[in-house]
Formats: structure tokens, C-alpha cells, sequence
């Protein structure tokens, strides 16, 4: 599987706050933000139910990354995506790092994308932990 998920108990806009907080707890920060709905409904009429991509990079690991294989930048950021359901429902979505970094077999960068993954792991459970 190539994610991982979990739901959020609250709105769409506070999963994406939350979700930023957690995140920044772990030292990522968010590099990039496509609203999906909004360009789609701009780009070709359509509309869908709130739905967001974040790009949170880790700048530390990032720089490991590059320096252990250069062309990795094809595989940044960690994309984290969070989505409001048919039923309302909140779903945070997370790319997991060890199944997309496999990608590049170098045993450093797996055990890097190791190490992303257990971050990403721990703002996940910690979304709904008050």
C-alpha cells in the first residue's frame, strides 16, 4: 500500500490546522498547498467536497535525502492529504515514505524513509489526542 490513513473527529479546516500543527511537532513544515476542489472547480466546472494536498518536507531529512541520492527531489515532499467524506467525515491521508522511497534502493535512504515514517506515524495518532 503506498498510504496510510486515519480520520479526524472535528471539521475540514481543523484537520488541516491540526494536521500543520502535528506535523510541525515531527519538524516538517508545509512547502506547498493545492487546493484540489478550488482548481478544479476553476479549471474544468467540477465540483468536489473539500480536499487538499500538503506538501511537509522534514528540511533535515530532505538534505540527507538529496545528498544520499540526488534525483530523490522526484519523490518530495511527503504529500499529506486531507478530505471531508460523502458522510462529512474527516480523512487525513499519508503517503508512506517507505513504500515511494523503495523506489530508489539505497539501504541509506530506506532507512531514512524509515525514519520519515515513524514521524509521520506518531501525527497521525496524535491528530486526535487532546
Amino acid at each position: 500500500m503506498y498510504g496510510f490513513s486515519t480520520k479526524y473527529h472535528g471539521s475540514y479546516q481543523q484537520a488541516i490546522a491540526r494536521v500543520t500543527e502535528e506535523l510541525a511537532k515531527e519538524g516538517f513544515g508545509i512547502l506547498t498547498e493545492i487546493d484540489v476542489k478550488a482548481t478544479l472547480k476553476k479549471k474544468i466546472d467540477v465540483d468536489r467536497r473539500p480536499y487538499i494536498i500538503l506538501g511537509a518536507c522534514n528540511p533535515v531529512l530532505a538534505n540527507q535525502a538529496i545528498n544520499a541520492e540526488p534525483d530523490i527531489g522526484l519523490l518530495l515532499p511527503c504529500n499529506v492529504v486531507v478530505r471531508e467524506e460523502e458522510d462529512d467525515s474527516i480523512t487525513v491521508a499519508f503517503m508512506d515514505p517507505l513504500t515511494v522511497m523503495a523506489l530508489v534502493q539505497r539501504p541509506e535512504v530506506e532507512r531514512l524513509a524509515a525514519e520519515v515514517k515513524e514521524k509521520l506515524m506518531r501525527v497521525s495518532m496524535g491528530l486526535n489526542q487532546d
